[in-house]
């Protein structure tokens, strides 16, 4: 079969194509024909040689395809059932064996590219604003806004009933992009003044710009920080604004209130079906899983960049 591996640290040029043997479901893993593969941030971390693993290894990452074996003690699936989640190695090629807990069932009716992008990018988009506790005719700051997870919170805010959304991104080239998709407002991370203060912010990037939230914010404003690229947040000024900093990690939240996970998804299943969230994905064929990575890098990309496995 045709699978991506890694051969070295040197960014996303180590990604390379080949050929591998098929894997097999073993016990309590189910094995599907992959659909899409999605490219996330942590994986250029293990390609800049954060965390290093044995060499050639494929990284993990969100899925989307149909079971084709069930392994020993598996009960809830069966062989063609559509389904996506996470895997956590192995995602770039054409056969993925995942484990039932971390996947979920996907409507036939919608195209591999939405269903990659709700099953992890929405999920993680909702889970933050709900984290926030957005209400109702409040103002919300994304960063990262043109970005797989930025993209889908902008809409998700404005769907949660978001009385002013602002978008903040690397470049003004990416404005007409997120105000097409609900923003109100558009700021760049290098602006002196990102305008009036809001009630939420949902911080994806880190380092100097997560250091900059606690001017975003009003007095008891909130934020919730899904970025995992560090940055230092000023105590001092979260006392004297009042403000409440949330962190969002998915695995602990799956791992301790996965009745909320389930919840997420019902809600953003019904979200894409009403068309009130509109996924935009960039694909690369699986061959071209380099250029993939490094159009993330670069962060030329709008919306989701995945890889087209169909």
């Amino acid at each position: 079969m045709r699978k991506v591996n890694m051969h070295g640290y040197d960014g996303p040029s180590a990604l390379r194509p080949g050929e591998a043997p098929e894997p097999v479901a073993g016990p309590g893993e189910l094995l599907l024909r992959a659909e899409a593969a999605g490219l996330t941030l942590p994986v250029l971390k293990v390609l800049n040689g954060f965390g290093e693993v044995p060499l050639p290894h494929c990284p993990g990452g969100d899925v989307v395809g149909r079971v084709v074996a069930v392994g020993e003690g598996v009960a809830e699936y069966r062989v063609g059932d559509r389904v996506g989640g996470l895997a956590f190695q192995d995602v770039y090629a054409e056969l993925v064996t995942v484990q039932p807990a971390l996947v979920t069932p996907v409507p036939e009716e919608v195209g591999a590219a939405d269903a990659l992008a709700v099953v992890r990018s929405g999920l993680v988009a909702l889970a933050a604003l709900r984290a926030g506790r957005l209400e109702r005719g409040e103002s919300v700051l994304i960063t990262a806004a043109a970005g797989g997870v930025g993209h889908l919170a902008v809409q998700l805010a404005r769907a949660l009933g978001a009385g002013r959304v602002v978008a903040a991104v690397g470049s003004a080239a990416k404005a007409d992009f997120v105000r097409s998709l609900g923003a109100d407002e558009v700021v760049r991370y290098q602006d002196a003044d990102w305008g009036a203060p809001v009630d939420l912010v949902v911080e994806s990037v880190g380092g100097e710009v997560l250091r900059r939230t606690a001017e975003a914010l009003v007095p008891f404003g909130r934020l919730v920080v899904n970025s995992g690229a560090g940055g230092t947040l000023d105590a001092g000024a979260l006392l004297r604004g009042m403000h409440t900093a949330v962190g969002l990690s998915m695995r602990e939240l799956s791992r301790l209130r996965p009745e909320l996970i389930e919840d997420y998804r019902k809600e953003l299943w019904t979200l894409l079906a009403d068309g009130a969230l509109r996924p935009v994905s960039v694909s690369f064929p699986l061959e071209r899983a380099a250029e993939a990575a490094r159009a993330l890098a670069d962060r030329a990309n709008l919306g989701k960049v995945l890889l087209d496995l169909s």
